[in-house]
């Protein structure tokens, strides 16, 4: 890939939600591939300290049971959405895979520096999904400091999200970004 190439991935990798997926579904070659680049991301120490969670099949509809009743169990009454459940009911099905976002934390190295490496492990996987022609969203659900039983986590373990994957038939907008000059600093 030339730099243009490059450039262009970055500028045009776009969040698409699960509302917008079809049935197609992403063939597990590509979900391997995307999570081999995911593995490849920078890391301190090399701590490594991704940990995904794969869900495909009859694992969506066990999490969208977990999200829905965690939602009923968690939020109070007046608080509740029908539109919330039904995304926390939905959003599992419409996708053809879901990775959860965990974290394996390491006592030699700040919290932060962890969070960031999982975070630029899942810019990775989000790229190449851009590159694939799958929409991708990175989500954190309410639930996402009760999953630990859930997703069978380590007690050094944490889900830090859930990136959702699925192909969309919706053409993708344009992204906008603020001036650039407002956030940099030139010291020579």
């Amino acid at each position: 890939m030339n730099p243009i190439e490059l450039n262009a991935l970055i500028k045009n990798r776009r969040a698409v939600f699960p509302m917008a997926y079809n049935e197609k579904e992403i063939p597990k070659e590509i979900i391997e591939q995307i999570v081999e680049n995911a593995h490849w991301a920078p890391t301190h120490k090399r701590t490594e300290p991704w940990r995904l969670k794969i869900l495909r099949g009859a694992a969506r509809q066990k999490l969208a049971d977990f999200l829905v009743e965690d939602y009923k169990k968690n939020t109070p009454v007046e608080a509740q959405s029908d539109i919330k459940l039904k995304k926390q009911a939905e959003n599992s099905l419409r996708s053809s895979c879901i990775i959860a976002i965990c974290m394996k934390r390491s006592e030699s190295l700040p919290e932060w520096e962890e969070v960031a490496a999982v975070a630029m492990a899942v810019q990775n996987m989000w790229l190449s999904c851009a590159a694939y022609e799958i929409g991708a969203y990175w989500s954190s659900p309410g639930a996402i400091g009760r999953m630990n039983d859930f997703l069978a986590l380590d007690t050094d373990e944490k889900c830090l999200g859930l990136f959702y994957m699925g192909y969309s038939d919706l053409a993708l907008v344009e992204g906008r970004r603020t001036s650039l000059a407002e956030k940099i600093v030139w010291m020579e």
